[in-house]
């Protein structure tokens, strides 16, 4: 007989201490399905989770919405995106939004899932107090509502290469779309985290002639280097003077065709119109919560420049697919399991977030079974 319970990490409240709850496991309604959590992402959000940055979310909760794991039960027969019915011990990821409606507007005619108003996320918008539970990958077990995306990931996709990818990927891979990089463009990243570090792989990937990361500390400027960025800028040691003249002088004396903001720093929008060349374009997808205003002026920095702004917020269940299929052929090149700095157990929770707080770690997972065994 299976066990009965999950040990989880619960934030109880904003700002407090992380607490290791147990909760039981329910019966699995038709079409559930549970998973056994081989690893957890720690990104950006769930710091921002931690602090109550985000509205809307309902505590306690059980943080974790991109995750990896076994299937160990299911409640009938379960289908993933090809028709293909899902076994007990496969391997598999899944679209942590859940319960787009697609019968609103957004859904049927914007085709902007990730603005349906119904729309909730595993690890984010599910409390944990939330019948039937267990909804976020800080745990042992997750239980996945009926009509969950699921998606197997193939042999060729290590756990820990999935994981590396995690969030950062499929939401790089929304903006990289929205970019629509051209062969031989120049593309600068604003941002050295997982977002922007997948947003320069991806750029290398679709031909960019050159490719640019503004971030911080040097540990993740090195690793974008080393899998082939043309030039990195450290925001620590040079001022916003000597990065526009750098800029400027590699990329034709005009500045890039696009630039990818990924930083998470408002300040970063009025850098990137300026360094943006005229015509160019600008994608802002570091922006996900609301770290404050910023003074630009719409002469100078959007209309003569005859810039085109494009907003990217979150992903869609085609860019986790996608996602999988770039790691599947491109992986030999990036290696993203190099992005996961360490793993930590539930019960160094706190000291995993302040590390991620501190970028001490370019990606952190949760295992809360000890090591990743598949």
């Amino acid at each position: 007989m299976r066990r009965r319970d999950s040990r989880a990490l619960v934030y109880p409240a904003p700002n407090q201490p992380p607490e290791i709850r147990r909760y039981p496991i329910p019966a699995l309604e038709p079409g559930a399905v549970l998973l056994r959590v081989l690893a957890s992402e720690i990104c950006g959000t769930d710091v921002h989770l931690f602090h109550g940055r985000l509205q809307g979310v309902p505590y306690p909760l059980i943080p974790g919405h991109v995750s990896a794991g076994i299937v160990e039960e299911t409640n009938g027969v379960v289908y993933d995106v090809e028709g293909r019915p899902l076994e007990v011990g496969d391997r598999v990821t899944f679209l942590d939004v859940h319960a787009t409606c697609n019968h609103c507007w957004y859904c049927l005619v914007a085709k902007a899932s990730t603005r349906c108003p119904y729309r909730k996320v595993y690890g984010i918008t599910y409390g944990a107090e939330e019948p039937p539970g267990l909804a976020g990958g800080w745990s042992e077990y997750l239980y996945l509502r009926p009509n969950t995306k699921l998606l197997p990931l193939p042999a060729e996709v290590s756990t820990e290469t999935w994981m590396g990818g995690g969030c950062g990927l499929p939401t790089a891979t929304h903006a990289v779309e929205l970019a629509q990089i051209r062969l031989g463009d120049r593309v600068l990243i604003q941002g050295s985290g997982p977002v922007g570090l997948s947003c320069a792989a991806l750029a290398l990937l679709s031909g960019a002639g050159w490719v640019g990361v503004i971030g911080a500390p040097e540990l993740r400027l090195h690793l974008a280097r080393s899998f082939g960025v043309d030039a990195t800028f450290n925001i620590q040691t040079t001022s916003l003077e000597e990065r526009a003249n750098a800029i400027k002088n590699l990329t034709g004396n005009r500045g890039p065709d696009i630039v990818i903001e990924a930083s998470g720093n408002p300040q970063a929008v009025v850098e990137g119109c300026e360094l943006v060349r005229d015509g160019g374009r600008y994608v802002i997808v570091g922006q996900y919560t609301n770290n404050g205003d910023v003074l630009l002026n719409p002469h100078l920095h959007i209309n003569r420049k005859h810039l085109e702004i494009r907003g990217c917020w979150g992903s869609d269940f085609s860019h986790f697919y996608r996602a999988i299929e770039i790691l599947k052929r491109f992986d030999s090149r990036i290696h993203w399991s190099r992005f996961i700095s360490k793993a930590y157990q539930l019960d160094e929770a706190s000291q995993a977030i302040e590390d991620m707080e501190q970028q001490r770690v370019i990606k952190a997972l949760i295992t809360p079974h000890g090591p990743i065994d598949s």
